[in-house]
Parts: structure tokens; sequence; C-alpha cells
């Protein structure tokens, strides 16, 4: 996550395939698992199996993606260590695997052979068990004296573990050895139990060093958790993900998050009030809110679990950007001694002339700081370089330590001398040769390490012109270095590696292969602009094209991703370069020019369908590239439209409707509907049925032809007016809101851009002045969360909307539904596009069939009618099917 751990050689990833909890003992409070798992899903399982009973505890930030094994190798730790330490302390026994392929298992007081029947692992374990010990009674009292001093002293080896009063536990002196010693390929964790009632409290402060100096009182009520964030992850939150992502928050400039826990809710309430009234008392806090409602600590804990991603690009109060970057990631001082680090910590950024955003851990005293570093230029990594050094001495004079969780690695540890004595780093180097004597495993990290700056991969970019369709707007770049700027977005905290939660990276989650993650993507992008030989032919690059090529251009990822990384613009410009002057796949032709076609078929649609009937469609579908596995649609004909639309309202209206290319050629009762709904709710309307916003065009790299369109489009809108502009299509509407400034850089366009509102959105806002429909929609419907309208108008608006208009039970399948307009029907990507929506929808189908299907998008419409199975377009309705005023008497499906 800090960027600190993985250099040349091969890299393993044990999560796709060694992923299994082998068993679960609630008797003995422990779970064997295989070193792939997912945290969050070893919770989970333990959580299911003990009746809320037990839990595995460690919860880092990255928990929805992290490994057992991962944290086992950095000694992880989360936002609950005040309560329940790190990883090491949840070891019980570890097996592993030597560099010489040795199997031997590490207990808390031996080393063994894993296989009794091994006899060279026998006699493996018994020389390195005598090894160990001999280490241990060479460095006695430089163990006893420099090691295991704080809470979150991560730094080095754990080797403290070693000494007879700590029983020899071989087990833990591994944890956080971050990969130098052996290969974790089973592990024995203990597990804790799950308190019966908690409560969040959130602290608000004018000033970080302010809300540390109260973090001793606050641990005198032995919270479970004490994190923190600054104004500037809030600020930039807000920029991001809008005021309401931030809402609950208190106003102030610092906040911590108290996590107050017990057996009895009156007892924790009371808890609660004892101790606000002390900080009141102290005379540093602003504000407090109680927070029971666990949605609400969801949403507000995410602010805080997002700050590795929302630091990286920071908003300053002036509302410019900068970018900061990992080197001082992690440290960390007694809670004690935290306020006096912090106040120094700021003096020291000043005097370097550098900004750092400031979060963490602060009931630990663990500190996770990201700086405006320069590491492009020799002056830059000279600044960054004294300043680390600078940076260490600081933490060492107020008794701490470099890393307090992410461990040494790369970024760390030449800087461990300033910590250690010349005795700990000769021990340490030691204990990495009794396991590994050939240096084989992760060299580099911890025991004789590289300068800092020595391999950073932004140093020596190589000057090259990215010039661009779209006009990104990155900071600290030119317009023709905004590109690289913008795939550089990706820090590698790896959200889109979560299976459990948000939408982003659906592709992903169908093949488990990190090339398919957004974060691989982006490494493959980093590495063609940073010149890296694998793909040195830069815009023609067939490795780039391989590794774009399963993203559904779902968008969610912009909205999921805590740095802002948008796949599917990096995707749409890299294929609008690599395909010009080459022939292009038929399904940019057939499906990326669909309006050129649809308005030929709406003149002959009967003869179309006709053929669509017959024997022949196979053929025809194979030589535009689609696959024959999924049912088409039905065209519409002109007429179909007319009657929909009919008689003409344009006169005086006071709101736009744009009926989209797919309304128009596939779903024209849906462009009656929607007429119908906004005249319910007391407008009249201009139906604009000759404008399109380009996206298939976007989707599939052909931008010139896109921005044509888009620039008709602007001039054809921006009447002069401030009406909205509401669009039937929610991908259609995302275009136009996000994609249309983008790609037409004009006052135009923006003030176009402004005025445009998906259908839902528009719902919300009438019942918000007051209106009630006319129709009366089910109690409860089944939604397929729209991925554009997720990332570009917000994740709550299809619940916001359903729920404004009195539908009480809305069951959201929250995730792609594996079209994503021309994905789903191209042949190559059709298996992935129904694994993708076994994800989300399917099951949500499965669950209720009984229920109305809610599919604003055409391309969630055509899956849900095939997982369904009833191609029929009342199958899944559109929002203003359900609103439509005809509909009042009629029963719902």
């Amino acid at each position: 996550m800090a960027g600190n751990a993985i250099g040349s050689g091969v890299v393993v990833d044990l999560s796709r395939y060694m992923n299994r909890i082998v068993s679960i003992d609630a008797a003995s409070r422990a779970a064997v698992v295989e070193p792939g798992v997912i945290l969050t899903d070893l919770a989970d399982a333990v959580q299911q199996d003990t009746g809320n009973v037990l839990t595995f505890a460690p919860d880092p930030s990255s928990r929805s993606r992290a490994t057992v094994g991962g944290s086992i190798g950095n000694d992880a730790c989360g936002n609950h260590s005040v309560r329940h330490g790190r990883t090491g302390d949840h070891v019980v026994s570890l097996d592993v695997v030597l560099a010489d392929g040795t199997r031997l298992t590490a207990t808390q007081a031996a080393l063994r052979a894993t296989d009794p029947g091994d006899e060279a692992a026998a006699v493996r374990a018994n020389q390195l068990s005598a090894g160990l010990k001999t280490l241990a009674a060479d460095y006695m009292s430089q163990f006893r004296l420099e090691l295991g001093r704080i809470p979150r002293q991560v730094s080095g080896f754990h080797l403290a573990n070693l000494l007879p009063e700590n029983d020899f536990n071989v087990a833990r002196a591994l944890v956080g050895s971050e990969g130098t010693c052996a290969i974790v390929v089973g592990a024995t964790m203990r597990l804790v139990e799950v308190p019966s009632s908690a409560l969040l409290l959130i602290v608000a402060y004018d000033d970080i060093v302010d809300a540390a100096r109260d973090v001793m009182t606050i641990l005198q009520y032995s919270p479970a958790a004490i994190e923190g964030i600054d104004e500037r992850i809030v600020a930039t939150m807000k920029a991001r993900r809008g005021q309401d992502s931030v809402s609950e928050l208190p106003a102030g400039r610092a906040w911590l998050y108290v996590d107050l826990d017990g057996e009895d809710d009156i007892v924790v309430a009371a808890q609660a009030k004892k101790l606000l009234g002390d900080l009141r008392a102290n005379g540093r806090a602003l504000d407090c809110r109680e927070v029971r409602d666990p949605a609400e600590r969801k949403k507000l804990w995410r602010v805080r679990e997002d700050g590795a991603g929302l630091s990286s690009q920071l908003k300053l109060p002036d509302g410019s950007t900068v970018t900061s970057w990992p080197g001082w990631e992690d440290s960390a001082v007694a809670p004690k001694d935290l306020a006096d680090y912090l106040a120094d910590f700021r003096l020291l950024l000043d005097q370097f002339h550098l900004v750092g955003v400031m979060y963490g851990h602060f009931g630990a005293g663990c500190m996770h700081i990201r700086i405006t570093f320069d590491q492009r230029t020799s002056e830059g990594r000279k600044v960054m370089s004294t300043f680390l050094t600078a940076a260490a001495r600081l933490v060492v004079k107020h008794g701490g330590t470099l890393s307090g969780e992410h461990g040494d690695g790369r970024a760390r540890s030449q800087l461990l001398p300033e910590m250690y004595s010349p005795t700990i780093m000769e021990a340490f180097a030691r204990f990495k040769h009794l396991f590994d004597p050939t240096n084989v495993l992760n060299p580099g990290m911890i025991v004789d390490p590289a300068p800092v700056t020595q391999q950073l991969a932004l140093a020596n970019i190589p000057a090259r012109r990215w010039q661009t369709t779209f006009v990104l707007h990155e900071a600290n770049s030119s317009d023709d270095g905004a590109f690289a700027e913008a795939v550089q977005r990706c820090i590698g905290v790896g959200r889109c590696r979560a299976h459990g939660s948000g939408v982003m990276c659906p592709s992903y989650r169908a093949t488990g292969d990190e090339k398919d993650s957004t974060r691989g993507r982006a490494r493959v992008l980093q590495d063609m602009v940073r010149g890296a030989r694998s793909v040195e032919q830069g815009w023609a690059s067939e490795d780039v094209r391989e590794a774009l090529d399963l993203c559904l251009s779902c968008k969610a990822c912009s909205s999921d991703c805590p740095t802002g990384v948008d796949m599917a613009t990096y995707k749409a410009e890299f294929f609008d370069h690599y395909y010009s002057g080459r022939i292009r796949p038929m399904a940019h032709y057939s499906l990326g020019w669909l309006p050129r076609w649809l308005a030929v078929t709406s003149r002959v649609a009967p003869l179309v369908n006709g053929a669509l009937a017959s024997p022949l469609c196979s053929i025809g579908l194979r030589i535009g590239g689609l696959t024959t596995e999924r049912p088409l649609p039905r065209f519409a004909s002109r007429r179909q439209l007319r009657h929909e639309l009919k008689p003409d309202r344009t006169r005086h209206s006071d709101v736009v409707l744009v009926v989209d290319s797919f309304t128009k050629g596939f779903r024209p009762e849906v462009a009656g509907a929607a007429l119908r709904v906004v005249e319910d709710a007391g407008h009249r309307a201009e139906v604009r049925t000759d404008v399109c916003c380009g996206l298939t065009w976007i989707s599939t790299g052909q931008l010139r032809q896109a921005r044509k369109r888009l620039v008709r489009t602007a001039t054809a809108l921006d009447d002069g007016t401030k009406r909205p502009i509401v669009v039937t299509e929610p991908s259609c509407a995302a275009a136009l809101r996000k994609d249309l400034p983008e790609l037409v850089d004009t006052p135009a366009a923006h003030r176009v851009a402004r005025r445009v509102r998906s259908f839902a959105e528009q719902v919300s806002a009438e019942t918000d002045r007051g209106w009630t429909p006319s129709a009366t929609p089910p109690s409860s419907v089944t939604v397929q969360t729209h991925c554009h309208e997720y990332a570009v108008f917000g994740a709550a608006t299809q619940r916001r909307a359903l729920e404004s208009v009195g539908i009480k039970h809305v069951r959201e399948a929250t995730g792609c539904c594996g079209v994503a307009g021309n994905f789903g029907f191209e042949r190559q990507h059709y298996d992935v596009s129904m694994a993708v929506a076994e994800q989300a929808l399917a099951p949500a189908l499965r669950a209720d069939p009984e229920a109305v299907v809610l599919t604003d998008g055409f391309s969630c419409h055509m899956q849900a009618r095939q997982l369904i199975g009833n191609p029929a377009p009342s199958a899944s309705l559109h929002l203003a099917q359900i609103l439509d005023p005809r509909t009042r008497q009629e029963p719902h499906r």
C-alpha cells in the first residue's frame, strides 16, 4: 500500500487460489486459514459460524482486500488496534516454505517440520532452532533494551519474541518480516469476542495537535478505537464525492473517531457521557456527535478508511490540488508523546516547504502522513532524502519508530540505523541469513537496503508528449502531460480488489486476476508513460490493449477509487490512439456506430425484426463480432416513437427532455412514460430526439467521432436558459454531465453539462419540492444500480428517488449488470459478462422472483430480461414506467 513492498523478481499472488478457510474452532477460539484469505471474508465467516460471538480482530482500512498472509508479512494493525493490537498478537502458528523448499511450522514455542515424516525438514528445523536460540542469547540485553518499547514498534524484525521470557515464539518473530525469511502458506489465528453494544463518538477540534492532546484522557475509558483525520482529507472528500459524504461530521478542522463498546447499551452510553464531560473540561473539543446507526457509522468510517487514497490528491483551502506521496507513511510514538511529536513534525514540514496530510491511529500513536515530495527532479529527490533522514531523527528523539504498521520495505529500511544501534542491525542481518542464506526472498528489505531515492518510479521519466482528445485537468501538469499524471493517480490502495463493497472493477471480481483490476490496468499504463521496456510501444502497445480489454467502462472506479482513477476514460483515450490507422474489431462498427444504424432501422423496423427472427441472424451476428448467445432487442419504428410523444409540447416549456438513441431505438414506451411523468409533476417539456451523447463512440475509443456529435449537441442544447435537461438513459446522462465538458472544453459544453440530470435525479428534485406521483408505485422493487449513474450522479441516486416516491422496500443489485453497452454483446466477452451478472443482479433477481424489476439503463434491461428468461419488455421496467400516470389503475408485473 505504501509502495514499498515489491521490487523486481517473481511476484506470488496467493489470494487467487490459496484462499480457503480450513477450519473454525469456537472452543479453542482459533481459525486455520490459507494465506490468501481476505480479512473481511475471515471475519464474516467466523461471525456466521459462531453466531456473531467471535470474530477476527485486525481491521486495517484495506481489510476488504488485504489478505491474512499480507497482514502477517507487514504486521498489520487497523482501526481497533487500541483494543486488539497487531496481527502478530493473534498468530498461534505459521506454516512456511523456505527459499530452499523446506516446509516448516513455527509455533509459539518451537520450530518443527510441517510433515513429521520429512527427515530433511526435521534436520533443518533443528539447525534453525539452534541458530535462533544462539542469536537470542548473543543479543539478549540489546533485544530487551531496543525492541518492543512501544505498542506500534514494527520497524525491523521482531526478535524480542525469541527471548526466554517470550517462550522462544518463532511464529511471532516471523510476523512483520515482510517476506524476507519465508513464504507463509498456512496460519492458525486467534479469534476474539464480539461486543454486543457499540457507540461511535465523533469529536471535532480546531487543530490536529489539540486532538492528539486529548488521547490520553480518552484512553482512560478503554476505547476500542481512537482514529483521527484532518481538514485536508475532509475537503478532498467533499470535492470528490460531494457535501453529503461528510455531512454527519460536526464543525471543526480535525476529528477523532472514538469507538466505545461493551455488553450493555446503558453502560456504554453512560461511559460516553462521562468521557464527553472530561473532554469538555479539557477545553479543546469543539463539538461531538454520538452515532449509533450502523449505516451512518459505516459512512463515517469510510472517510477515515479512504484516507490513503484521498490524501494522494489533496484539495487545499485555496481550492488548488496537490499530489502527495508516501515515504514517511506510518511513523509511530507512544500515545502520550503524540501531540508533541506532531507539533515538531509540522515545524519540520514548514522548514522544508512541504505539505503533509495527517491521519491515522491516534490511540496507538501511529500516524499516516503523506507529503508533497517532488520525486521527478533530482533537486526534489535530494530534498526528500534529506527530509526523511531529519524525520527519522525526530521520531527517534520522541522515542518512536519509523514504521508502525506497513513495514520498512524499500521506503524506510535505509533509515533503520537512525533508530537502531549497529549491534541490532547486525542481529537483523544474522536473522535474515539463518532463514535465507542465499538472499533469494525480498532482498534489500530491512537488511542491506538500497538508498531510499534510488529506485523511485517517478524519477527520470522520459519526456514525451501525450496529446489527448479528453481534456484532463490534473494537478501540476501541462495539457500534454495530463494523461501521464492521470494514470499515476493510482498508488496501489487496491480498493478495486474488494469483493464485498462498492461497484468498482467487476471484471476483477469475475476473474480474480490482478491484471483485470483497476490497479493492474493503472500499473500497465504507468509503465507505458514511464517508458518501461515491457510497454515501450506507447499508444501502439499490444500489452496495454490486452490489459484494458476486459474493462467494462463502468466508470465506478472514478467514484469508488479513493484516488479518483477513471479507467473508462483512460481506456477510451488509449483505444482511440491504438486503433488509429488500424482495422478495428467489427463490434466497434456494429455497436460503436449504433446511433447511426438506428437512424436507418427506425425506417424499416419490421423488416429488420423479421430478419433477426430468421436463421440468417446468427451469421450476421458473427460477422458483426456479436455473440449469438444473447437475445437481441426488437427495433422500434419511427411510428412507435411518434405515437408515444404526440402531440407536440414544445411551447413555453420549462424542462428539456432528451430522448436518447437507446430509448428511441428500443424502448419508445419509456419516452412516452417519461414525458407523462414530467407533465404529472407540473412541467411542460421540450422533447429533443435530435441530439446524441456520443457514448457508443466513446466506449469504443472513437473519440473524434464522439467529439463531433457532442459539439453539435452542446450547440443545440445551449439555449441561454437554465432549464434542467432530463435524460431518459442514465449512461447518456452521465456522458453529457462528465464526458461532454472533457471532450468539448467550451463554455457552452460546461453550461449544458451543469444542467443535465438523470431521470432518477429529476424525480428526487420534484419530490423535494412537494410533488406526489399520480401513479401508485409498487411497495417493493429490485433495482439494478446503474454504474454510470452511481459514478457520476451519486451512489444513492436511484435509491433516493425510489424512497422519495414511497417505495418502502428497495433491494439493490449494487454492481455492474455485465452488459455495459457493447461489452456484453461482444462475442469474446460474453462469458465474463455473465460471470459479472452473478455478482449482484442475478442473485437479487433470484432472491425475489415476483418483485418489480427496475432497470433504467438499456444494458441492464437486456441483462435482466435474459436472466429472468422473459424476453418481454415488461419483464423489467424504467422508473418512468412505474411512475407513469397511465398505469395508476394497472397493477405492476
